[in-house]
């Protein structure tokens, strides 16, 4: 009688500690996956800017005087530079809408929200250079700079 006490004693014993066991792995899991949800978006926007640096850095050189080979690199290198951006930005913006959109935390949707606007700035501020050299462009004529 004695001992199947205490064999009964241990078995609940053993099922509590299964039991807290499983809840804390429970626990691990949600921890793991909220740090990857804030995780995902700063990677996909370091990625983002890793890409347009590297874009950036590229200057294919074929042309006469400097004036047209400043003029070629930087049409090129900013036509890369934009359709880089906007793919990146658009797999980013998803990104951070599916977050808005499918997380239970509001904490991960007021994140998501602030990445999708820092996202959008960056575009709009690249997307306006390409304005801004080609308005500057018809401003300062070529004639000025010859000797």
């Amino acid at each position: 009688m004695h001992s199947e006490k205490k064999h009964t004693h241990w078995k609940n014993i053993k099922e509590m500690a299964e039991v807290e066991a499983a809840g804390m792995m429970a626990e691990l899991q949600q921890v793991q996956r909220n740090h990857m949800i804030t995780v995902i978006p700063q990677i996909a926007f370091f990625a983002f800017m890793a890409v347009t640096c590297t874009a950036c850095l590229i200057m294919p050189v074929s042309a006469d005087d400097i004036f047209d080979i400043a003029k070629s690199a930087m049409q090129s290198v900013y036509k890369d530079v934009a359709g880089i951006a906007t793919v990146a930005a658009v797999v980013c913006s998803a990104v951070c809408l599916f977050l808005m959109n499918f997380s239970k935390s509001g904490k991960t949707v007021d994140e998501s929200r602030a990445w999708l606007k820092r996202i959008v700035v960056c575009w709009a501020v690249l997307m306006t250079l390409g304005a801004i050299v080609t308005y500057m462009e018809k401003i300062i004529p070529k004639s000025e700079f010859s000797g």
